[in-house]
């Protein structure tokens, strides 16, 4: 009877990490380029007993764990700022960290800071970095689709678009954000992406499918739940008998 409350606490903790990431998901539906989490369940190990003289496997519960983000193309909503940026296709920008680390990011929301740098909503600014000649309209800023900056006929920059090989095996920051692991290898030019001007991608969290997810997942968390008062009952019931 241990082993089946062992499976149920099993399948409870599976079900709550499920419940998490859906959480985080509906936390950020509305965040600029996020990608909805992935979460896949193993079986844990069997073990083979001896029941009544007949030898059985019984199973040790289930374990979750995320095996990476939703890697689909979240719309684009075009807002008419000249430094709202989209990624059409696969890719990412960089920006530079306070520390020097170098971030991957779908959020193209840039703006300019004091020093007429391209930098994102903290402060981080774009790799390679591009500055603005000082009181330059931003209504004069025009980006290509290859990431080519220009004001007028002069070039200031090329944003460039990065990829990595197993983009599932990104670390995210929990804002958006990604670094490069060994697991993902390291970051490369992206090849067949190009840049929308004046347009954000929204997140690919969709509403629907994490709400039926989070019921089914709940009922799951609450089976297990019952089982564990099942078992703690027959247990209660074997020692009455014993006495």
């Amino acid at each position: 009877m241990i082993e089946g409350l062992y499976a149920a606490a099993a399948g409870m903790a599976a079900q709550q990490q499920q419940l998490d990431a859906i959480s985080n998901d509906l936390a950020n539906e509305s965040t600029t380029g996020y990608k909805a989490e992935r979460i896949g369940f193993d079986d844990l190990l069997y073990n083979e007993v001896d029941i009544a003289g007949t030898k059985t496997s019984t199973g040790a519960g289930a374990s979750a764990q995320l095996i990476g983000r939703d890697q689909s193309q979240g719309s684009l909503q075009e807002t008419g700022n000249p430094l709202d940026l989209a990624v059409e296709g696969e890719g990412y920008f960089q920006v530079k960290r306070p520390g020097g680390q170098v971030e991957l990011t779908r959020n193209g929301a840039f703006e300019v800071d004091g020093k007429g740098s391209i930098v994102n909503a903290e402060g981080n600014p774009l790799i390679p970095p591009i500055k603005l000649p000082a009181g330059t309209p931003l209504g004069d800023v025009t980006i290509s689709s290859n990431g080519t900056v220009s004001v007028g006929e002069r070039k200031l920059g090329q944003i460039k678009l990065v990829n990595v090989t197993a983009p599932d095996k990104l670390l995210a920051d929990g804002g958006g954000g990604f670094t490069t692991t060994a697991a993902s290898g390291a970051a490369k030019a992206a090849g067949g992406s190009t840049i929308r001007q004046g347009a954000l991608e929204s997140s690919n969290v969709d509403l629907a499918t994490e709400m039926s997810t989070m019921v089914s997942t709940q009922r799951a968390y609450q089976l297990s739940s019952s089982s564990i008062q099942m078992e703690n009952q027959m247990m209660s019931m074997a020692n009455q008998l014993r006495s």
